[in-house]
């Protein structure tokens, strides 16, 4: 779908002065490149103030709330069985997590083609995590990007994971943190709309081939603080963008075997019992769920935990360290 004028024989409400209302705000086109574009880059709140100002102004609301309805049903990342099937068969590798436990857990690490979660409380080691598999896949001269949005990306942590896992002698510590740290590409996003750009400028890249190096990994720490703010309530624009979100990573992910790893928190749900944020519209976006959990504050053994995984049954765990 791409020309808002296209949807004028379905929606009745969608008329010509609705398009005409659309065009004086610039929008155009519902969706491009099967994700966000004219429409939901717009605060749908002031879209309603100024259809307020006119005279037609139920009617404006109407088609406003089509448009957002309609979005959010056409960016359902939903596969159906033959799609899973011919997934499971590809010829997908595995990025090694830096644990030899974590990587037995998941037979092999993360996949590539798959959009891998990881919740968890606070301290429960997500970002610790995170900074593993950069690691490891970076020593590897793998690529990352690594989008952070919580001021967590600490370039000393980093050094002392690369120093770890490379085993490299005193004198050679410093020439194989900087190596690494050349593949590792790191993005400060604090709002979902600058993700958004970024993984849109990303996808035209690596479409185009004008990116110059191969992705193995991209990681959001974290998708739930840059997603939670849009939720709320009735927002329905906010749920459309964060299915968008979570289409678009499917889509960078199987399109280009790249590994995701994103992280979110943890709320209180019935019973006061933890369960992840987002929701139920989120739950289904990423193939595999992994929760964390720290055994001691002061150690560096955590385990995990299968809640989701499309070819292994959930409850399996192991503990394993991070240095």
């Amino acid at each position: 779908m791409g020309a808002l004028k296209s949807l004028e024989e379905d929606y009745h409400i969608i008329d010509a002065n609705f398009l005409q209302f659309c065009a004086s705000r610039g929008i155009f086109s519902v969706f491009f490149l099967s994700t966000v574009e004219d429409f939901l880059v717009h605060d749908v709140s002031m879209l309603m103030a100024s259809a307020d100002k006119l005279s037609n102004s139920d009617r404006l609301k109407q088609g406003i709330n089509q448009l957002v309805l309609i979005t959010e049903t056409y960016h359902q990342p939903w596969m159906n069985g033959l799609m899973l099937l011919e997934d499971r068969e590809q010829n997908k590798h595995y990025i090694s997590t830096g644990s030899e436990s974590f990587d037995v857990l998941l037979q092999g690490g993360l996949r590539e083609g798959h959009v891998t979660e990881l919740v968890g409380p606070s301290s429960s080691g997500k970002t610790q995590v995170c900074f593993q598999v950069a690691s490891n896949v970076a020593v590897k001269k793998g690529n990352v990007v690594f989008f952070d949005s919580g001021n967590s990306f600490s370039p000393t942590r980093i050094k002392q994971m690369v120093t770890h896992i490379s085993g490299s002698e005193e004198n050679k510590v410093n020439g194989a943190v900087k190596e690494a740290m050349r593949h590792i590409e790191c993005h400060a996003v604090f709002d979902i709309y600058a993700l958004l750009d970024l993984l849109h400028q990303l996808k035209l890249n690596l479409k185009s081939h004008s990116q110059k190096k191969t992705i193995e990994l991209i990681i959001i720490d974290s998708i739930s603080s840059l997603i939670a703010p849009i939720l709320g309530g009735s927002n329905a624009q906010g749920h459309a963008l964060m299915v968008s979100v979570g289409y678009l990573l499917k889509d960078l992910s199987h399109q280009h075997n790249i590994a995701v790893l994103v992280t979110n928190h943890m709320v209180s749900g019935e019973g006061g019992s933890l369960k992840p944020a987002l929701g139920e519209s989120w739950r289904n976006i990423p193939h595999v769920q992994l929760q964390l959990s720290q055994h001691h504050t002061t150690t560096n053994i955590y385990g995990v935990y299968i809640l989701r995984h499309p070819y292994m049954a959930s409850g399996r765990s192991v503990d394993f360290m991070i240095p």
